[in-house]
């Protein structure tokens, strides 16, 4: 075994949906490239903690402390998205369907990993709400796992008594899916079509 095609193979496989045969093609792959494309490619990799940073604001991916999104003119202050993780941003950002702002909790709640509301940035989305007053609905884009409808629920209790509508994605998304999975004619129905959320008809089920 040549020792610097196994330590790629096995660097590569540490990534998400990359198995073992996937990493052996992805490194012969780039053996085969010009020296100049790798170059590029371990620069991209090595500047990308460095250069890319969680906006202030809504702790999506930017390379500026306030992000493209949040500081844009044309984006509508008065609704906010919460969504799970940066991939859900670009989804919604894919399908052109949303045009107000975003807040990136960094999970779902899931106590038996250890997540609880602590470790997601709902203070942060609590301090948000109190500072702003233009916000007048406030949409809970978490997708439709089990640990996404406890969040959409445990959140939807915190904000129920706010000067504004806190409403959730339309039932288009499929059961279980990740966001970043739909394809962007369910995802912008399931936008356009977001619904109430009920509390009182949920805690009497």
């Amino acid at each position: 075994m040549i020792k610097p095609l196994e330590d790629l193979v096995n660097e590569l496989s540490l990534l998400p949906t990359i198995g073992k045969k996937s990493a052996w093609r992805l490194t012969m792959h780039l053996l085969e490239r010009p020296q100049d494309d790798l170059l590029r490619l371990s620069q991209c990799i090595a500047s990308l903690k460095s250069s890319v940073m969680l906006c202030t604001q809504c702790f999506n991916y930017s390379t500026t402390p306030v992000c493209e999104i949040c500081s844009s003119p044309s984006r509508d202050p008065s609704l906010i998205c919460v969504v799970e993780r940066p991939m859900d941003v670009f989804a919604f950002e894919k399908s052109g369907a949303f045009r107000g702002l975003y807040h990136v909790l960094g999970g779902v709640l899931s106590p038996i990993n250890g997540i609880t509301a602590e470790k997601l940035r709902i203070a942060q989305l609590k301090e948000r709400m109190r500072r702003s007053g233009a916000v007048r609905e406030l949409i809970l884009g978490l997708g439709s796992s089990a640990e996404a409808e406890t969040t959409c629920l445990y959140l939807a209790r915190i904000f129920v008594h706010g000067r504004f509508r806190v409403t959730r994605l339309a039932r288009g998304v499929p059961a279980g899916m990740e966001l970043e999975y739909v394809d962007q004619i369910t995802l912008d129905h399931a936008l356009h079509e977001r619904t109430e959320i009920n509390l009182q008809e949920r805690e009497m089920k």
